[in-house]
């Protein structure tokens, strides 16, 4: 049996990975990115009424595409030019002034942004995570993180995928190993007793 999740919440911060208007209308499962965005925003209400700490994470490529890795693989997406609004915050997370922003350039949030120094600044050892998708952008910032030393949650279904085993392979046998697992409703009801 879990037990009761306990969120110190002047230790912790929100971390949203790319909830972005490009990422956001492709499909995702097992969680819609309606569902994904609607949870996140719930989290994120609860954060800010705590005063806690928001990061909201987005990826954007330079205007040229110049900055795109493009490594030896079996598969691989390409972007074919690039609209602009395609990296911008989907405005159902609310941007509020107190919130960080970040910007990266690759799947996870650490590598080349100011992420690490950010959150070290404020005292924080624990990141709540979620966002799209769970394999990349959410699994490759759990990564650094965990070898960084920070505590994580992850809030299940506040995150999503293309498939369902790319959710899924994450979430039983990487994440686990990190840190703690919950719903959406299990960290709004430890929220709630700060």
């Amino acid at each position: 049996m879990e037990n009761e999740l306990k969120i110190d919440i002047d230790k912790s911060a929100i971390v949203v990975i790319d909830l972005q208007k490009g990422i956001s209308s492709m499909p995702a499962v097992p969680h819609s990115t309606q569902d994904v965005i609607a949870n996140s925003s719930s989290i994120l209400i609860a954060a800010r009424k705590n005063k806690m700490n928001v990061f909201l994470v987005h990826v954007t490529p330079s205007p040229d595409l110049k900055d795109a890795l493009h490594p030896i693989s079996e598969t691989s997406f390409q972007m074919s030019g690039f609209n602009p609004e395609w990296s911008e915050y989907v405005p159902e997370l609310n941007i509020q002034p107190s919130d960080i922003l970040i910007t990266k350039h690759q799947w996870g949030a650490f590598y080349g942004t100011g992420l690490d120094l950010q959150l070290r600044r404020r005292g924080i050892d624990t990141i709540i995570l979620c966002g799209i998708a769970t394999n990349m952008g959410v699994e490759s910032t759990a990564r650094f993180a965990y070898e960084f030393g920070y505590n994580q949650i992850f809030i299940e279904d506040a995150m999503s995928a293309r498939s369902k085993e790319e959710h899924e392979y994450p979430i039983r046998y990487i994440f686990p190993r990190f840190g703690l697992i919950r719903k959406t409703n299990e960290v709004l009801k430890a929220l709630d007793k700060n």
